[in-house]
């Protein structure tokens, strides 16, 4: 179970390349350009934990071009999802939108072809970025079709999570740059968890990493892993309707019993 990526300690939290979270918001590249002034790019969070090394704005400029690049979705997937049940679980059709982009699959069709087993990592790494890349249309999409118009909106001017807000439907700098921490805060926690493992686990059959990154997601989608929280957002829902209705009931009482005593008393 050796994991270079990443290390999380129950005290200390997590390091990602041995940097810590209040560390790497010093050290990496923010939307602004300058060091420490918000929070890190996405991008410059995926260069660190590939190349162990912290990168220049520069070298994240390049990164989110690429990632943009690599966005488009085969023709088939956009019109797929929309026809999906509205009340499909949005983790269910988030597999499904994945696994069928494994059509375009690079590795899959290096493989087909009889490519060495020393070129493997090349075409997997090229499927890895256009996973990462794909990702965030494929949510988009299932979110405003199951809670809006359907209607995504791109905006590749932005970074990868500020684009990603966009196609939300949601145009406010806060919002953005608290989506850049979510996440940074979620791109690596150790190899042994569910999602991780099943990842690696199907990706150790050569499965491509469509397929693998799919199975993955249906292990996270699981009540005891990336399903709770939802059951937490459901539960703390719960609790503040319960104390709002408690609330309306102690003010009425209240108001009741301030009515029935005498106006002099009351002031």
């Amino acid at each position: 179970m050796l994991w270079e990526t990443s290390n999380l300690d129950p005290e200390e939290g997590i390091r990602f390349r041995g940097l810590t979270i209040p560390e790497c918001q010093q050290v990496l590249p923010t939307f602004s350009g300058r060091k420490g002034d918000g929070e890190p790019l996405l991008e410059s969070l995926l260069w660190l934990l590939l190349t162990s090394e912290v990168p220049t704005k520069e070298q994240v400029d390049t990164l989110t071009a690429e990632l943009h690049k690599r966005s488009e979705l085969p023709a088939h997937v956009i019109p797929l999802l929309k026809n999906l049940p509205k009340d499909m679980h949005p983790m269910t059709q988030m597999s499904i939108g994945l696994n069928a982009c494994q059509t375009q699959s690079e590795f899959a069709k290096a493989y087909a072809n009889g490519v060495p087993k020393t070129d493997y990592h090349k075409y997997a790494l090229e499927d890895i970025l256009n996973v990462v890349a794909q990702l965030p249309e494929i949510a988009a999409t299932i979110y405003r079709n199951v809670y809006f118009d359907g209607v995504v909106n791109k905006d590749d001017s932005l970074d990868y999570s500020g684009n990603f807000c966009r196609m939300l439907g949601y145009d406010n700098p806060s919002f953005d740059e608290l989506m850049r921490l979510y996440l940074c805060i979620h791109t690596d926690h150790e190899g042994g968890n569910a999602s991780a493992h099943t990842t690696h686990l199907v990706g150790s059959t050569l499965a491509d990493p469509y397929l693998s990154y799919s199975a993955g997601l249906n292990a996270l989608a699981g009540p005891l892993h990336g399903l709770a929280n939802q059951e937490v957002l459901k539960w703390i829902q719960a609790l503040s309707d319960k104390f709002a209705a408690e609330g309306k009931a102690i003010n009425a009482d209240t108001i009741t019993e301030c009515e029935s005593i005498p106006s002099r008393r009351r002031d």
